[in-house]
């Protein structure tokens, strides 16, 4: 259970609409408060495949001391995340300061764009392989990797071990 845990849930336009909608209720379901961060560039987002989702505040507004988690979803949404600094250094700070990050698909970029993966194991979609690499990560092909505070998955067909991992992760804390 997830009771009294907040997880902050990282979105922007064309997001991949399984990797916000099954995180967010599973960790809801599980008791956790579910917070939705924007850029700031709207409060209502659609996914890739027209799924809206409405924000509950924006990236800047969030202390990192007060959540115990930050999700980024893939999709085309980290390439917009990536371009706005708050969810950048959002994603930083809690790491830095031990709290869970997850990021499933695409979102590596962000990983990237937060400088949080020199010496890190970690996963995502192929096309990111590269720039992970180059940000000084070891790639792998699985599942779900978990290194540290750390948690990466490669698509949505593995959001069932991602959400696994961040929870389980997050129950131990």
């Amino acid at each position: 259970m997830l009771i009294g845990k907040k997880i902050v849930l990282l979105v922007a336009e064309q997001f991949q609409d399984m990797e916000v909608m099954y995180p967010y209720f599973r960790f809801k379901e599980e008791g956790a408060e579910v917070v939705v961060a924007g850029t700031g560039s709207a409060e209502l987002y659609h996914g890739k495949f027209g799924y809206p989702i409405k924000t509950t505040t924006t990236a800047d507004k969030v202390d990192y001391k007060s959540i115990d988690a930050v999700i980024i979803p893939g999709g085309w949404a980290p390439d917009f995340i990536r371009r706005f600094k708050p969810p950048v250094k959002l994603v930083s700070d809690s790491f830095n300061a031990g709290k869970i990050i997850g990021a499933i698909c695409h979102a590596g970029s962000v990983l990237v764009s937060a400088g949080i993966l020199k010496g890190k194991t970690a996963t995502a979609f192929m096309a990111v392989k590269d720039d992970m690499v180059a940000a000084g990560a070891n790639f792998v092909d699985k599942e779900v990797v978990i290194d540290g505070n750390l948690i990466t998955s490669r698509n949505p067909d593995d959001l069932p071990a991602f959400c696994k991992a961040i929870i389980s992760a997050l129950d131990k804390k």
